[in-house]
């Protein structure tokens, strides 16, 4: 009997997904698709500035000499090529891999889940920061992890925080499957990690026996300041598992991404994929590997560079004029993300709302980056994807919703 006003497939979901999650961002794509709303929601590539020219001659490069092998499936771990391909990218923050050590994901998200699918166990421990990508918080969640977060400030992740967590987990006899890190540019709070903290953070590691899951999608993406090592240049004892992406710096819509871990550990992924989708797409791969012939891809990654910088400063003088002196921001000196804070008693998420239907303007409530929903009077505004023009006028509409929402609630508190 089908039970009326109830799903009926309910008695056939399994249990894990009762603690299924979705992104705040994949929530939103309807919102910022919508012409007549500035969004400064979408961390979105900037992909205006790629050849047209250079997609078709590509494209047509491989539909007239390799369309058979392009269209065929490939190796789990990905082509040769495209590794060797990978192995130049990360050259270029001075961090060595063997390409025997990369797997090719389909893009940066799929390595995640992959992490958690071959390590998690429901109500295992995992460490991540706080606030943490909204994406993988899905992921963690699909597969029951037992998420603590750990504060962060300006220099990143909170190391003595984060023993003062790994204490705790002691004295409950658990050891933590992995922690999640995004070193540089963080999203989506827009700092990145000191280079003393990353040394601390792998000595850590190192002398607890401990896994670190390094997400570096924004690296190459820097507008000032030192090049910082990757933690997985850092570490010496095969305690890092590396994951990257081909979104940021070609292009999102070819899905690709990569991750680097010990051979054990990539045995353990490789199968993993194999149950997920068999390969990486091969013709994807080709587009990426007959760029890297035909382009500097590094030209390429310097030109929407200086698109992000200038976006970024156009963000910040926006934020310095139209905000109330009541709310702070952090200063990224690359990536896609700037962190704004608050006065506690605002909602971003009732925010939101109201920013939308009032003054057509979105962005990324805090609470998305929190397993708990904590980080309510918190927001991320993305920058890379909206003309400064678009900038200035959405942090302008989004004040004025946030200066009204401050003198109701003043005026309710007399």
């Amino acid at each position: 009997m089908t039970r009326i006003g109830l799903d009926k497939y309910e008695d056939f979901y399994a249990k894990r997904t009762g603690g299924m999650r979705s992104s705040v961002m994949r929530d939103l794509m309807a919102v910022i698709a919508m012409p007549d709303v500035i969004s400064l929601a979408g961390g979105l590539p900037s992909t205006e500035s790629f050849s047209a020219k250079t997609l078709a001659r590509v494209t047509n490069e491989i539909s007239m000499n390799e369309s058979a092998a392009a269209l065929q499936y490939g190796p789990t771990e990905g082509l040769e090529e495209t590794r060797a391909n990978i192995v130049k990218v990360m050259e270029a923050e001075n961090t060595l891999a063997d390409p025997e050590r990369i797997m090719v994901t389909t893009g940066g998200q799929q390595a995640i889940d992959l992490a958690c699918r071959i390590l998690v166990d429901p109500g295992d421990a995992v460490i991540c920061e706080a606030p943490t990508y909204p994406g993988a918080i899905p992921s963690l969640c699909s597969f029951e992890a037992d998420v603590r977060q750990v504060p962060m400030d300006d220099d990143g992740l909170r190391i003595d925080l984060l023993e003062e967590v790994l204490a705790k987990l002691d004295q409950e006899k658990r050891k933590p499957k992995f922690i999640y890190t995004i070193p540089n540019f963080h999203n989506p709070a827009g700092v990145s990690m000191s280079r003393e903290r990353r040394v601390q953070l792998v000595q850590i590691a190192r002398d607890r026996g401990l896994i670190i899951l390094e997400d570096n999608p924004y690296g190459q993406l820097r507008f000032e300041g030192e090049q910082l090592p990757t933690l997985y240049s850092l570490d010496e004892d095969e305690n890092v598992i590396y994951i990257s992406t081909f979104s940021k710096i070609i292009s999102p819509g070819i899905r690709l991404g990569w991750m680097v871990a010990p051979t054990p550990l990539l045995q353990k992924f490789n199968l993993g994929k194999q149950a997920a989708d068999l390969c990486p797409s091969t013709f994807a791969q080709k587009v990426v590997n007959e760029y890297f012939k035909e382009a500097r891809w590094q030209d390429y990654v310097e030109r929407t560079t200086e698109i992000y910088r200038v976006r970024r400063d156009a963000m910040l003088a926006a934020l310095e004029e139209y905000f109330p002196e009541e709310a702070t921001w952090t200063h990224p000196h690359g990536g896609f993300f700037i962190w704004a804070t608050l006065p506690e008693y605002l909602d971003t998420a009732d925010l939101l709302a109201l920013a939308i239907e009032q003054q057509k303007v979105a962005f990324v409530p805090g609470a998305g980056g929190w397993v708990d929903g904590s980080g309510k009077h918190h927001m991320r505004l993305a920058y890379s994807l909206v003309p400064e023009d678009k900038i200035d006028e959405g942090i302008k509409r989004l004040a004025k919703v946030i200066k009204e929402q401050m003198e109701l609630y003043k005026a309710l508190k007399g």
